[in-house]
């Protein structure tokens, strides 16, 4: 009997094996994606969050991550099937008005990106390296440039690179997760939806906008569509099976890093008696007189990959949007001094970083709608999507997803203004 199976279970093993050959070559948009979900503005509201409330807002970060699974799955699709990216497709299916106003709000989200990677990489090297704010946010600028210069030879370097980042990240908050210890039953009790005040909803929509990030939705579909790869019906249906498991695996290892934040805030930072926590440098200082200095480095380690992964991917991802809205391409250097200007000018002027990143959040979430609903709309439309339409049932859980965000961003509009 044994004998019967062991050809069988080789012939599994075997096939197993050709499938992960088959499909490896297709990962790495969505890691590339992911680092936008855990850049330096989620180190920022995550861990406020999980000092001011402890795990009451861990609800949040999960929802917001599977959403960013939906809507990253759906940017996937959209650029596999139409071999074009988002912006792309909007300048070609709306009027030039339209497209351009669509532009000129992306620019301003970008804007926000560069801020809080940027801020969050001068402030992780200050930290580590007493370098100063503004010497560190142009090191943190050349460091994104010189990343950068992998994609031009070949996007595979590049994404390894992003890959390499991520792990690190990943790494310094398993350990710093694995210093905090705490009660996992904080865990399944931050699972039940509420909020604590006005407050704890300004953060739950910077967290919202640090997870959903819309410069990645437009990314994501040109990085999918630019790579190499035949047009014809089965690969096409090769590569969107491909992109579900990248999705999966990318977003569900950027949700591990999110909940860890706030979990690890929660559990050593929270009610800490004589001691300001809420921001990332009383953070650092907190863990490191808490759980000792390794998990105050770990955690200022993981920021600065962080904002070095992020400030890259956010450069390219202006360059997509504009040259998709616009027809325009623009060197990379001048590209990247346009959004970086007004991170140099916070860092010069002395803003706190923390209220900076997440300021930058809330912008962020209130650009998710523009970037969110025209991708709902195009995936759901035969004429664009062809025989890869997506389902009704995806398109009507996408179009919750788009209501609970342009909710929120009322909610938070209503409390600013009152």
């Amino acid at each position: 009997m044994n004998e019967q199976r062991s050809p069988i279970k080789a012939d599994r093993r075997q096939t197993r094996r050709s499938r992960a050959r088959l499909t490896l070559p297709l990962l790495g948009p969505a890691f590339v994606a992911a680092v936008a979900y855990v850049d330096p503005g989620n180190f920022a509201t995550n861990t406020t969050a999980g000092a001011r409330y402890g795990t009451l807002l861990i609800w949040v970060v999960v929802s917001a991550n599977l959403m960013a699974m939906l809507v990253q799955w759906l940017s996937a699709s959209l650029g596999l099937a139409t071999g074009k990216g988002l912006a792309d497709v909007c300048r070609e299916q709306w009027s030039r008005p339209v497209s351009l106003g669509l532009w000129l709000q992306a620019e301003v989200v970008a804007m926000a990106t560069d801020l809080a990677e940027i801020v969050g990489s001068a402030v992780a090297l200050n930290l580590l390296f007493g370098i100063p704010a503004l010497p560190a946010g142009v090191i943190a600028a050349l460091v994104a440039m010189a990343l950068l210069q992998l994609e031009r030879r070949g996007y595979r370097r590049f994404e390894l690179a992003i890959v390499g980042l991520l792990a690190i990240i990943l790494a310094g908050f398993l350990y710093s997760a694995f210093r905090a210890g705490g009660d996992p039953s904080g865990l399944i009790d931050g699972l039940v939806p509420r909020f604590d005040g006005s407050q704890s909803v300004l953060l739950a929509v910077g967290i919202l906008g640090a997870t959903v990030m819309p410069h990645v939705v437009y990314l994501h579909s040109a990085l999918v569509a630019k790579r190499p790869g035949e047009r014809d019906v089965a690969s096409i249906r090769k590569r969107l099976k491909a992109s579900r498991t990248d999705v999966l695996v990318a977003l569900g290892l950027a949700g591990v890093v999110n909940v860890a934040m706030l979990w690890v805030a929660a559990t050593l930072l929270h009610d800490l008696p004589g001691k300001t926590v809420d921001t990332l440098e009383g953070a650092y200082s907190a863990f490191g007189d808490v759980a000792g200095m390794s998990t105050a480095v770990a955690f200022a380690l993981a920021l600065l990959a962080s904002g070095f992964a992020s400030a890259s991917v956010g450069t390219y991802a202006g360059q997509v949007i504009m040259e998709g809205f616009t027809g325009w391409r623009i060197p990379l250097l001048l590209r990247r001094l346009l959004t970086l200007l007004p991170a140099l000018l916070v860092l010069g002027i002395g803003v706190n970083p923390t209220a900076a990143l997440i300021l930058s959040q809330v912008v962020l979430s209130f650009g998710i709608p523009f970037a969110l609903i025209p991708l709902v709309i195009f995936t759901a439309q035969r004429s664009v999507m062809g025989q890869w339409v997506v389902s009704r049932k995806a398109t009507a859980i996408a179009c919750v997803v788009a209501t609970v965000i342009v909710s929120l961003n009322v909610l938070l509009l209503i409390d600013l203004l009152g």
